[in-house]
């Protein structure tokens, strides 16, 4: 069982480890103006029109669905913690991403991640414990980097602009296209102050192989999120990646530290007869996000 609690806070502690990288991107572009500029602004008009026609070719590769759900093996790598457990991955469009954990064999649950719009919400069934809390209470990637739309794009495999939940041509017209990339995989590039962000694209589907976020910061270090896309599956006249694997590398805290999650569909759906609601007991006590936290570092 404490296996299985690891699993489920672990994930959360990813994700909240890339929020405090984020934070002081967005204490540094407070006082900073972004400088940064795209090349299709120093290129050719022919060559912005390429560039942009492909990343507008990126982009229309995402689903139609407002649902995606499914059954999934999911794999927690965490230092010398290498757990795996079933569950069930359940997503609807502009409203909740959810993950459930499962007992291997039972089938009952032990763990949920719901991320909406407003709120992150953790469950511990096993101690009947929750994390509730805004992105703002816990400097979530809201304002800078990644917040909730940011993290749809990514479990979605679509393009992102931080801040945005529907991207534009101007949008679009911000990422750096690499069209002389020899390699199947087509760079996309779009850089945000400290934070750099680079999706690889099929040269000829279009659809997101691999994205890639970095943040580099002379005090604060280095942190990357790879996140890798794999095992396609058709959801009606598009594709969506039935393996996802996303690996938190960070040196920020003076030594390096990686969390690595698998998630493996055994089938892509796009079943909509669910509630996204989650009720919970007055037997659940309310804890802090950061004594989730805690708890995982001394693990």
């Amino acid at each position: 069982m404490k296996s299985i609690k690891i699993c489920v806070f672990g994930f959360c502690f990813m994700m909240l480890s890339a929020s405090c990288s984020a934070k002081h991107v967005l204490v540094r572009d407070s006082q900073i103006k972004d400088t940064v500029k795209t090349q299709s602004s120093s290129v050719a008009p022919s060559n912005a029109l390429l560039m942009l026609t492909f990343a507008r070719k990126v982009y229309d590769a995402q689903v139609y669905s407002s649902n995606i759900t499914g059954s999934m093996t999911f794999n927690l790598v965490a230092g010398d913690k290498n757990i795996t457990v079933p569950g069930s991955l359940r997503m609807r469009k502009n409203q909740i991403i959810r993950l459930q954990l499962f007992i291997p064999l039972l089938g009952t649950e032990v763990g949920r991640m719901d991320f909406t719009p407003d709120y992150v919400l953790i469950v511990d069934r096993i101690h009947k414990q929750y994390i509730k809390a805004d992105y703002n209470q816990i400097d979530f990637l809201k304002k800078q980097g990644i917040n909730f739309y940011s993290l749809q794009a990514l479990f979605w495999n679509q393009l992102l602009v931080p801040g945005k939940d529907k991207l534009s041509d101007s949008d679009l017209k911000d990422f750096n296209v690499n069209l002389n990339e020899k390699n199947q995989n087509v760079p996309l590039i779009l850089q945000k102050g400290q934070m750099n962000y680079c999706w690889e694209a099929d040269k000829t589907s279009g659809k997101i192989n691999k994205a890639t976020i970095t943040y580099r910061d002379s005090k604060f270090g280095t942190s990357r999120l790879n996140w890798n896309y794999s095992d396609f599956a058709n959801v009606g006249v598009k594709q969506f990646p039935a393996t996802q694997v996303f690996e938190f590398v960070t040196d920020a805290s003076k030594q390096v530290r990686k969390v690595k999650v698998s998630i493996e569909m055994d089938k892509v759906e796009t079943d909509s007869d669910w509630s996204t609601e989650t009720q919970l007991s007055s037997k659940y006590t309310q804890i802090d996000a950061q004594d989730a936290l805690g708890k995982i570092m001394n693990m």
